[in-house]
């Protein structure tokens, strides 16, 4: 996603207001950007407290900075800069995080951000954006340029299954349809899962879900039909149970009263072997890859 994401800034330099900030990350990458915005793009260097603050005070000048660098190092190392500069003060700093959940690999649990975005939520004005495909993020960068709050973007590997036509980006969107469980996923493991699932008979093919925006305000009628009809959900995130969708869209259903008869989550799980390994490996030992998913899907009842 990074060299879409970088692209789709380059069409939005013309913008006066635009600065964009980097924590010494982007070699090789953000080159067309850096050309782009001239004197508006700024390296940082390793302080990304700094950063973050230099952020804060632009936005509060009128300008419309983005911070970027790897997920952990962006909200984990200057949270108290997020919460009391941009947060507290509702300042439209748009922060990037590239490498959700475990997408730097075998770099290990210090470049892993398995708790992103269930964090950054519980503070005020946040909203965070998870896309899943190379064009969600097409379509996100200029909602952002609009956008009134803070923002966090999470960005991935897209993982878009070929030869599919894929529905126009929307907060939710229906995937799949099929006869068996509802199925709501986040971020680019959804690409692998819809590829797989639609090899099942319709019998126990899931409708499919996708959510990119949090928090939720509501959920969608369709998606609640689907759930009514299937009474079985699975919520499947490269995240941490705690503070994840599947804890904030079952707090929704029972507010509703809309509780499945089943309900079911696969989160990330840390480091089941106490290894390190690849996105693949890590995905597979928490359940979370393809394969697992759909051979559970096959065997339910």
């Amino acid at each position: 996603m990074r060299n879409v994401f970088c692209q789709s800034l380059v069409a939005q330099a013309a913008r006066p207001e635009f600065v964009f900030l980097t924590g010494d990350l982007g070699y090789k990458a953000l080159e067309p950007l850096r050309d782009a915005l001239g004197r508006r793009f700024i390296n940082a260097g390793v302080a990304e407290q700094n950063m973050v603050t230099v952020a804060a005070g632009l936005a509060k000048a009128g300008l419309r900075p983005w911070a970027y660098s790897i997920a952990p190092f962006l909200y984990a190392r200057p949270f108290e800069q997020i919460r009391n500069d941009v947060c507290l003060h509702n300042l439209p700093v748009v922060l990037v995080g590239n490498g959700g959940g475990y997408g730097y690999g075998v770099m290990g649990a210090t470049h892993h951000a398995l708790e992103d975005y269930g964090t950054l939520l519980a503070l005020p004005h946040l909203h965070a954006y998870i896309p899943a495909f190379d064009g969600d993020v097409e379509a996100i960068v200029p909602k952002l340029f609009g956008a009134t709050h803070p923002a966090y973007l999470r960005l991935g590997l897209s993982e878009e299954p070929k030869g599919l036509t894929l529905p126009a980006y929307a907060p939710w969107r229906k995937l799949l349809d099929g006869g068996g469980a509802t199925l709501l996923a986040v971020g680019p493991l959804a690409g692998g899962i819809l590829d797989s699932a639609r090899s099942l008979e319709e019998g126990k093919r899931p409708n499919i879900w996708l959510v990119s925006e949090l928090p939720l305000e509501n959920l969608p009628e369709a998606f609640l039909d689907d759930v009514r009809a299937s009474g079985h959900l699975l919520v499947i995130e490269e995240h941490v149970a705690q503070g994840g969708i599947g804890q904030i869209v079952a707090r929704k259903l029972l507010e509703l009263g809309q509780a499945p008869r089943r309900y079911e989550t696969r989160s990330a799980l840390g480091y089941v072997s106490g290894l390190y390994g690849s996105q693949k490996f890590h995905r597979q030992e928490c359940g979370l890859d393809a394969a697992a998913v759909v051979r559970h899907l096959a065997g339910v009842a």
